[in-house]
């Protein structure tokens, strides 16, 4: 088709497909339809990512939507295409109207995701994390200080009661979980929690024998 047999509105939209195709480089392809002629609609090309030349036919997503809306037909924007040759596109559709009201071509714009979609695919598996029930939280202290007094404070929070109130059962308790918790294997633990709860070092020996024991016990049975 003689781009002067063109309706001036539908010329008027060249240079606006140029400017998009050139704004977003060769993944991009802009194409302007006139629909007075189905067949032979395709009157312009900007990029080429689908393979074809002016005068080719008009989508079936266009001829279907003007069948069932007429002129009342919405923009189909951001929806997914694929070419013949396998690239996934996304594609948008927006109706053009002369000032009757009635539609007289389209503008389609078409983007070429697929190497978006692989990166992303990439990225999604190296940025995947397990988010396991039983793995603990970790925490990174700046000294050894600052380990013991987080992990032991954190234990402690869960009995809302002063060490002056606790019974030897709640101590036990703390320091067995203490000890799951590795606390014991740090150096100067023992007296450090010996502090905290009051009592000596010798009896937080004593609380870990029993802990432990009990530990084998449940372990054999």
């Amino acid at each position: 088709m003689n781009i002067k047999e063109v309706h001036p509105i539908l010329a008027a939209l060249i240079p606006v497909a140029e400017g998009i195709k050139e704004n977003f480089g060769n993944s991009c392809e802009v194409v302007i339809h006139d629909l007075q002629r189905p067949e032979t609609s395709l009157i312009y090309l900007a990029g080429n990512l689908t393979g074809r030349k002016t005068g080719a036919p008009i989508t079936n997503l266009v001829l279907e939507t003007i069948k069932q809306k007429g002129n009342a037909a919405s923009n189909i924007i951001g929806y997914e295409s694929t070419t013949k040759e396998g690239k996934t596109l996304k594609s948008s559709t927006i109706f053009i109207k002369d000032q009757l009201g009635n539609i007289i071509g389209c503008l389609c714009i078409n983007f070429d995701m697929t190497s978006m979609l692989t990166c992303m695919e990439v990225l999604q598996s190296f940025t995947k994390i397990n988010k396991a029930d039983n793995v603990t939280k970790e925490e990174f202290f700046r000294d050894v200080n600052e380990a013991m007094e987080e992990i032991v404070h954190g234990v402690l929070k869960e009995y809302h009661k002063p060490k002056t109130l606790m019974e030897k059962e709640d101590k036990v308790n703390i320091v067995e979980k203490l000890e799951d918790k590795g606390v014991f294997l740090v150096k100067g633990a023992v007296d450090y929690v010996a502090s905290i709860l009051g009592v000596s070092r010798y009896t937080i020996y004593n609380y870990l024998d029993e802990v432990r024991a009990n530990s084998n016990i449940n372990k054999i049975s």
